[in-house]
């Protein structure tokens, strides 16, 4: 439906109504099988006795070894404790990650904007044309790989500070279960209304790691009924099971890499400068709105030549080096197809995506993009097919600005 024109006239056959039944009884069929299975996972007893197979294996094999009941629970409870700490480990690590780099890197010390002046350096610095045609065709991609790049090189250089993280958040999340440890413990010793003091003794465990561990009680109803009631023992070996714990998940962190985590850093970060991604349909220059689907219209502060965008002057091979805020106070028009023109000055009146765009009066372009047509000349005209002579010769006074002088003029913004 959206390949139709707005404004075209079409109605809906038999046929058509017999096939779009058919798909949504498709779709709704998938999705009663999903529920289905869902609903006989969490209710069918033989699954749920199939799924705590293990389980009640693991716990077989440790009264066969001779253990105590307390170290038994203890051990067991470390191991349900085990994959939920490793998660909690690489998500706080990522999240300590980012808010460092937001600290230390001056690249992301500020917003959206200042962090497209750093990636504008960067592909000067780099003078790779390829690069800027990345840039420029997907910038919103082109920030993202950029942000992983930085973030990659700070955590994984020389001073490997990636190991640092991770001991520090296993060290921060050990301290919270060994809290919850003992205040459960107290707990339990100071409450003579429950008989069931191992069920009441979780309870007050996972309530207590809520904040910081993904810990399902119901994970736990195997071992509520143990007859446990030396609870200082309890606590001491599981003291003990804790440390044995910690020091296993520390052995992979000196391996360890930016694979290791289920949300990684560099998607935190780019969430933190995220915004409207809309570029103009002119030039290709970003609206400068910090919130994605916002309200209005899109704006930005500087408009680029229009070349970028691969426009050319009509019937003739001239490449565009005005830019789109100049253009529009000018008295000449554009081709939205190919029979109809619109003059700059009513580009709204072209419809989507012009309509939504509001573009103010300004003949100034920044020194940037006048020594980055002038630097990749050839490139750009190879690129378009097109020559900057005619209408497009590029100033004599561009071609005199240098690399320097360009950055220098971002540096102020």
């Amino acid at each position: 439906m959206s390949s139709v024109p707005s404004n075209a006239k079409y109605s809906f056959n038999t046929d058509y109504a017999i096939d779009l039944s058919l798909y949504l009884c498709r779709m709704a069929s998938e999705r009663f099988k999903g529920m289905h299975e869902t609903f006989r996972k969490a209710n069918d007893p033989a699954i749920y006795l199939a799924n705590k197979r293990e389980d009640f294996f693991k716990y077989f094999q440790i009264s066969c070894q001779g253990a105590t009941s307390i170290t038994m629970f203890a051990v067991f409870l470390c191991d349900k404790i085990a994959p939920a700490l490793h998660q909690a480990i690489y998500e706080r690590a990522a999240l300590t990650i980012a808010q460092d780099i937001r600290v230390k890197l001056p690249d992301f010390s500020g917003n959206r904007s200042s962090l497209e002046v750093c990636i504008l350096k960067y592909l000067a610095e780099k003078e790779n044309f390829e690069y800027f045609q990345a840039y420029l065709n997907f910038p919103g991609d082109f920030m993202k790989s950029y942000i992983e790049r930085r973030v990659e090189t700070y955590c994984l250089d020389k001073n490997w500070r990636l190991e640092k993280f991770l001991d520090d958040s296993l060290t921060h999340l050990y301290e919270n279960i060994l809290s919850a440890v003992f205040q459960s413990t107290k707990i339990v010793k100071d409450r003579r209304d429950r008989n069931d003091k191992i069920s009441l003794w979780l309870d007050e465990f996972c309530k207590a790691l809520s904040e910081v561990l993904i810990l399902p009680r119901s994970n736990l109803r195997s071992i509520e009924h143990q007859e446990i009631k030396d609870r200082d023992f309890l606590k001491n070996a599981m003291t003990e099971a804790l440390a044995s714990l910690k020091d296993s998940l520390k052995e992979e962190f000196p391996d360890a890499d930016m694979c290791m985590f289920k949300k990684h850093p560099h998607a935190i970060l780019a969430e933190q400068f995220s915004g409207c991604c809309n570029q103009c349909p002119f030039c290709g220059a970003v609206c400068t709105n910090t919130m994605p689907h916002h309200d209005g219209d899109h704006q930005l502060v500087f408009h680029r030549p229009q070349v970028l965008a691969g426009y050319r002057w009509y019937k003739t091979d001239n490449l565009v080096i005005d830019i789109c805020s100049s253009s529009i106070v000018s008295s000449n028009s554009f081709r939205i197809d190919e029979n109809t023109w619109i003059p700059y000055k009513k580009y709204r009146d072209a419809g989507l995506p012009y309509s939504s765009w509001l573009i103010l009066p300004d003949t100034s372009m920044q020194a940037y993009w006048k020594w980055f047509v002038s630097h990749f000349r050839t490139d750009l005209e190879n690129l378009h097919k097109g020559k900057f002579r005619g209408k497009g010769e590029i100033p004599a006074s561009w071609q005199r600005i240098t690399k320097q002088e360009a950055l220098d003029e971002l540096t102020k913004l």
